[in-house]
C-alpha cells in the first residue's frame, strides 16, 4: 500500500464516519478498511407496498398489502483493497429485504460505472449519496410496488430466459451479480420485518421532533411525550402522569383518554404503565377488570363480604357456586342458596316499589314473580342503615369496627367513614387528627396506608 492510498483510504473513512451516523455508517474492525452502510431510502407520502407469493401452495398468509413511511435499508458492505484508489475499485456486496436480486444487479453495475467516471480517485461518497437519493428513479420504483417472492426466495423472473426492467434494460438468464444479494427466508418473516422496521422507524422519528404540550404549553421532544395515533395529538409525560394518576386514584377508569377537548381517543394499558408505574397500574388493571364485570349481565358476586369474588350465573339457574370461597348462594336474594323453597324478601323494602303490582302478582308464577320483585329492590332499610357506598366503585360498604379508615374490598380504595373522602398518600395536612375524631376539613387530602 502506498502512503497516499493510506492516507486516502483513512480520510475518506473519517469524512464518511462524520457526515453519516452511527445507525447509517459503521467502520470495519479488521485487517482491511472498509465499513457498514445501512441506507434507507425518503419514500413518497403514502408509499402502497404489496407481497404476493409465486409459491404453488399459495395462501392468503403469503398475500401482503400495506401503506408503510419506512423500507429496510440497503445495505453496502465495503472492503478496500490496498491499491485503492489509485488502481482498484473498492469490494463490496450490495444486499436488500425488498428489491429484487435483478434490480440489486443493475444497481451494483451503476456503482461500477460509477467507479470508472472517477477512476484513481475516492468513490464511496459518490456510491452512497446515489444510493440513497436515486436508487427509486433509477429503478422506476412507484407506489403501488409490488414485492413478488417465490418459494425458495429466489424471483421469478429467473424461470424466463429473458427479463426486461427499468425503461428497457435488458437482463439474460444467468446475468445476476453475485454481489447482488436479496435478503429473504420467507414471505410471512419479509413481511413481519418490514411491519416491525417501519414502527420502530416511526418512534425515532417521533422522538426526535419537537412537539407543544396543549396542557403546560412547553415545548418537549417526542421522546418526552406520548403520541395518541387515532387523533394524532401529543402531550408531554409530566402532564399526563398528573392527569392519569388523579383519574385512577378516583376509581375514574374509562376516562383515560386524550386531553383534547371532546376528543374520543383513549390511552392503551401499554401507554397508562409506562406513564404512572407498576403500583398505580395495577390497581387501573383491577378497577378496568371490574368495570368490564359489572357490565356482563351474566356475572354477580359473592354476598360474603370478606369475599366478594365474580361468579358467573348458570343458564336458568338461581343459584351461584364462588370458586373462591365454596359458597352457594341464592343469586336473587344473595342468601344461603335454598332450593325451590321460596326467598326470604326483607319486610321494608325501597320506596320505589310499585304498590300497584300487587293486584297482579297473584296471577304470575311464583318464582317470576319472586324474581322480579328482587331485580326491583334495590336498597332495604338494613343497607341503608348500616353501609356506606364506597367512592370508588360505589359498592355498599359495612364498617364492623375499628377505625374510620376504610379499604373497599372490590375496587382497594382507601377511604375515610365519616366524610368519604378517598385517602391519599400526600405529604398534605391530614383531614383529622385521629382517625377515631370528627373530619375537621373537607378540602384537604388524607394520608395513609393501612386497612379495616
Amino acid at each position: 500500500m502506498s502512503t497516499e492510498d493510506q492516507e486516502a483510504q483513512r480520510d475518506e473513512l473519517l469524512a464518511l464516519a462524520s457526515i453519516y451516523s452511527e445507525d447509517e455508517f459503521k467502520r470495519a474492525e479488521g485487517n482491511f478498511p472498509g465499513g457498514e452502510c445501512n441506507l434507507c431510502l425518503e419514500l413518497p407520502s403514502d408509499f402502497v407496498i404489496s407481497i404476493k407469493s409465486n409459491s404453488a401452495t399459495n395462501s392468503s398468509a403469503d398475500n401482503f398489502e400495506a401503506t408503510v413511511l419506512f423500507l429496510p435499508p440497503i445495505v453496502l458492505n465495503i472492503e478496500l483493497p490496498l491499491d485503492y484508489p489509485s488502481t482498484t475499485p473498492p469490494n463490496f456486496t450490495l444486499s436488500c429485504k425488498w428489491l429484487s436480486a435483478a434490480q440489486l444487479t443493475l444497481l451494483c453495475q451503476h456503482l461500477d460505472d460509477l467507479w470508472e467516471e472517477n477512476k484513481g480517485s475516492v468513490v464511496l461518497f459518490s456510491w452512497i449519496q446515489f444510493l440513497k437519493e436515486e436508487t427509486l428513479d433509477y429503478l422506476n420504483i412507484k407506489s403501488p410496488y409490488e414485492i413478488e417472492v417465490s418459494s425458495n426466495g429466489v424471483q421469478d423472473w429467473m424461470q424466463s430466459p429473458e427479463k426486461t426492467l427499468t425503461d428497457g434494460v435488458l437482463l439474460e438468464r444467468g446475468a445476476l451479480d453475485r454481489r447482488a444479494i436479496q435478503d429473504v427466508q420467507s414471505v410471512p418473516a419479509l413481511i413481519k420485518y418490514i411491519l416491525d422496521f417501519s414502527r420502530a422507524q416511526q418512534k425515532k422519528t417521533f422522538d426526535r421532533k419537537p412537539f407543544s404540550c396543549n396542557i403546560c404549553l412547553m415545548e418537549r421532544l417526542g421522546s418526552e411525550c406520548t403520541h395518541f395515533k387515532p387523533c394524532q395529538h401529543v402531550y408531554c409525560n409530566t402532564c399526563l402522569k398528573d392527569y392519569y394518576e388523579v383519574q385512577i386514584k378516583d376509581g375514574q377508569v374509562s376516562s383515560l383518554n386524550c386531553p383534547e377537548p371532546e376528543c374520543t381517543s383513549v390511552a392503551t394499558p401499554a401507554q397508562v404503565k409506562d406513564l404512572v408505574g407498576e403500583q398505580l397500574f395495577s390497581r387501573y388493571d383491577d378497577l378496568l377488570l371490574q368495570l368490564g364485570l359489572d357490565s356482563m349481565a351474566d356475572v354477580v358476586y359473592c354476598p360474603r363480604i370478606t369475599c366478594q369474588a365474580p361468579v358467573i350465573q348458570e343458564p336458568e339457574s338461581t343459584m351461584g357456586m364462588c370458586s373462591v370461597c365454596q359458597y352457594a348462594f341464592c343469586i336473587l336474594c344473595k342468601m344461603t342458596f335454598h332450593g325451590i323453597a321460596p326467598c326470604k324478601v326483607p319486610e321494608e323494602k325501597n320506596d320505589d316499589l310499585d304498590e300497584e303490582d300487587t293486584d297482579d302478582d297473584e296471577e304470575e308464577d311464583e318464582m317470576e314473580y319472586l324474581a322480579r320483585q328482587a331485580n326491583k329492590i334495590k336498597n332495604v332499610s338494613w343497607i341503608k342503615e348500616s353501609t356506606k357506598p364506597c367512592p370508588g366503585c360505589r359498592s355498599p360498604i359495612e364498617k364492623n369496627g375499628g377505625c374510620n379508615k376504610m379499604f373497599c374490598s372490590r375496587c382497594r380504595t382507601p377511604f375515610c367513614w365519616l366524610c368519604l373522602k378517598i385517602l391519599y398518600k400526600t405529604k398534605q395536612e391530614p383531614v383529622h387528627n385521629d382517625y377515631s375524631g370528627e373530619c375537621i376539613s373537607r378540602s384537604s387530602t388524607i394520608f395513609g396506608d393501612g386497612e379495616d
